[in-house]
């Protein structure tokens, strides 16, 4: 003999799947429990956390070539906010925006630098933070990517390869361009035709001239620069002297520019691993011009969209 029972039928939850969420970097529609853009691999944790905010997040971009230093840049920089209170203050929002600070921290301390940022974008580090500063009556929600230099050289030089570098680049409202001084200054122009090459990417990316780059902030950060004689002293100067390319193509595009030096580890030496290349490594972290350039980038955004 059967028994009857009573079974909740589940079809109703079909229902949340014909209702696309845009992502928050290219408006691709996705289902809404995607954990990662299916056009452009963007956390669609981000997509969900603007939609509760009454102001849209900003994104500022940190572009520069692998090695240059941007995952020890962005960690420490967020280490660091993460802990003061005044001026400069930085609360993440959600648990994947403390992994980039984690995985730097983690590195340092046991004696290393982070390991470079792959190509992959479902595999990079995305920051999403209220920033609380003098420049602004309210917190300021603001997104930082850690994306690879390698993809955004593959973007430049081959369009549409990687769609979520030209999407965060057309929306972001600043920039940060990394540069390794201590190439600069060993003579390696590679550092000077990469940044001349972002540059131009940038100022040629928006054809409307009122969404043009006039009027948005860019930082040229010399990384590295505790190994370098003079950089700490007078920026400005030593990249028109080992970067000129750059610096005249800031002088003529760029309006709203400046240049910083930083620098994170007081003192370096080599490690030879059996079967690799010898390796750089810090002795001691002495973080030095680290907040400057961010809290210059956050004086000079426009005023956010509701």
């Amino acid at each position: 003999m059967n028994r009857g029972c009573d079974l909740p039928m589940d079809s109703y939850r079909l229902a949340h799947y014909s209702v696309q969420v845009p992502c928050y970097v290219c408006d691709g529609g996705n289902t809404f429990d995607a954990e990662h853009c299916r056009h452009c691999f963007a956390p669609m944790a981000l997509a969900h956390q603007s939609n509760t905010q009454k102001v849209r997040p900003q994104i500022l971009a940190v572009l520069g070539t692998s090695g240059a230093g941007k995952t020890v840049y962005l960690g420490m920089l967020m280490d660091m906010l993460s802990r003061q209170t005044k001026p400069l203050q930085v609360l993440a929002r959600g648990a994947f925006s403390i992994s980039l600070q984690q995985r730097t921290a983690a590195a340092l301390s046991q004696g290393d630098f982070p390991a470079k940022t792959p190509n992959e974008p479902d595999r990079w580090n995305w920051v999403h933070c209220q920033v609380r500063s003098k420049y602004h009556r309210r917190p300021v929600e603001v997104i930082v990517p850690d994306m690879a230099g390698e993809a955004v050289l593959e973007e430049i030089e081959h369009p549409r390869s990687y769609p979520v570098i030209r999407a965060v680049l057309s929306k972001c409202a600043g920039v940060a361009i990394l540069i390794d001084a201590m190439r600069l200054q060993a003579g390696q122009h590679d550092q000077d035709h990469f940044t001349m090459k972002i540059l131009s990417f940038l100022s040629e990316l928006e054809r409307d001239a009122k969404r043009s780059w006039t009027d948005r902030p860019v930082a040229l950060i010399l990384t590295k620069s505790d190994q370098c004689d003079r950089c700490f002293d007078d920026p400005e100067a030593f990249a028109k002297t080992h970067a000129a390319g750059m610096w005249q193509q800031c002088h003529e595009r760029f309006p709203q520019y400046k240049i910083f030096a930083t620098g994170v580890a007081g003192a370096c030496a080599f490690r030879h691993v059996l079967g690799e290349n010898r390796r750089r490594i810090p002795l001691r972290i002495e973080p030095h011009g680290i907040v400057e350039p961010f809290d210059w980038l956050i004086g000079n955004l426009r005023p956010p969209r509701g």
